[in-house]
């Protein structure tokens, strides 16, 4: 089998540590255990460019359970767990390609690796998976009948792709599955990302002005967490509507160019490029810490910055000094790449749990068509949304009700009013 990992001694603790992630994984598990079952994808080819995790562990286990051959390879070049990849490849004969702080080539011949297989689905986070099957590799489009994105960068790639006319396969957009970005990007990235920035740098949060570029749902996750931490906290946005919303929410809101002079710290998620510039580094206070929850490490201009340093030195584990020409010190977190995954684990197992499992039936349902779908992006079907809804409510121990035939009757009617 092929694989490229760092260290398969890492096996037994990679082991114990997805165990510890899928206890708290009901909805995954459920779907495990009826696929293991069913065998609903047997034959499945299946290319995975995933976070290396204990969470996307359990996710494969379910795939591979369902009778899908898989690789995986990872999606961020600072997000695999060593020894999480050890333990798919000794434990559950899983070919991984990942490691832990490989440089860019290394991550694409990765992917390349992955593409190997000549795979009949896709299971991107992100799109380098699919971007590289359209450029780099056309080849192997021909076997390719379907995919599915994790999160908004890949979906607003995808979606220009669509829009430009040179997508060759329908993708199911799973981020927007309300049991995806309502939880994951809400709760998910605002618990993870707090985690990272403290485990990085162990500075205390009370107190302190935190800055937070972008409004979206885990921009809205980041910036409660950060309040609950007792921070003054700051939006940026360019959404009229976004930024509404987060005054309506209680936070402070104005343009980074005032907040660039006043932040403690700051996080990008934004999705767009050089949200932070040289402008915004010229003026910030000494000692202030700058990292990035976005997907991709473009959202820092981190070569701007370069521009105005006199030197710089790695302070302490994912945290590098800057020390710029006007005698400032900025602290850049985790080389500008997701902190929450380069200098912490990632999303809680809970929140992945519902994620996950809209990505295992997602791919069931693409796999159980006759044809495949129409070239596209489409949304999760609403009826594996709410199934997943209902799963994680029962593993909860959680009832709601039902509608009487009277209040579907009166829903369904125009004309019964007052």
């Amino acid at each position: 089998m092929e694989y490229d990992i760092k260290d398969s001694g890492l096996a037994e603790e990679g082991k114990l540590r997805i165990e510890w992630a899928r206890q708290n994984m009901p909805v995954l598990e459920r779907i495990k255990l009826r696929f293991s079952k069913e065998k609903p994808l047997k034959g499945i080819r299946l290319g995975a460019c995933l976070h290396v995790t204990t969470e996307t562990a359990a996710l494969m286990q379910t795939l591979k359970a369902g009778g899908a051959r898989i690789r995986l390879c990872a999606s961020n070049p600072l997000s695999t767990q060593d020894d999480v990849a050890a333990s798919l490849v000794k434990h559950d004969q899983i070919p991984v390609f990942a490691i832990k702080g490989e440089n860019k080539k290394t991550y694409y011949r990765h992917i390349d690796a992955v593409i190997d297989l000549k795979p009949m689905y896709t299971m991107d986070d992100g799109a380098d998976l699919v971007s590289t099957l359209h450029s780099e590799r056309k080849e192997s489009l021909d076997y390719v009948l379907g995919g599915t994105e994790e999160t908004t960068t890949g979906i607003i790639r995808l979606r220009s792709m669509a829009d430009a006319g040179v997508l060759n396969y329908p993708i199911i957009a799973v981020n927007d599955a309300n049991t995806k970005h309502l939880f994951d990007n809400r709760y998910g990235t605002g618990q993870s990302t707090i985690d990272g920035i403290i485990r990085a740098t162990n500075r205390l949060l009370a107190g302190s002005s935190f800055v937070v570029c972008g409004y979206g749902w885990c921009g809205r996750g980041v910036s409660m967490r950060a309040r609950g931490m007792g921070a003054n906290v700051i939006v940026t946005e360019v959404n009229p509507l976004r930024a509404l919303e987060a005054v309506m929410d209680g936070f402070s809101v104005m343009p980074l160019k005032e907040a660039a002079k006043i932040g403690d710290f700051f996080c990008t998620v934004t999705g767009d490029v050089n949200v932070i510039s040289k402008s915004h580094f010229e003026i910030m206070k000494d000692g202030a810490i700058v990292c990035n929850s976005g997907h991709f490490n473009v959202e820092i201009d981190l070569p701007g910055l370069e521009t105005i340093t006199r030197k710089k030195r790695q302070i302490r584990p994912f945290v590098t000094e800057y020390l710029l020409e006007n005698g400032r010190k900025i602290n850049v977190l985790a080389e500008g790449r997701l902190i929450n995954l380069a200098a912490a684990e990632g999303h809680p197992s809970s929140v992945m749990d519902m994620s996950f499992a809209n990505q295992a039936l997602s791919l069931e349902y693409m796999a159980k068509r006759k044809k495949p779908l129409p070239v596209q992006v489409y949304p999760v079907p609403e009826t594996i949304d709410k199934e997943i809804a209902r799963e994680k409510l029962a593993a909860m121990n959680v009832s709601i009700d039902t509608l009487t035939n009277e209040q579907e009757k009166y829903l369904a009617s125009w004309d019964m009013g007052t």
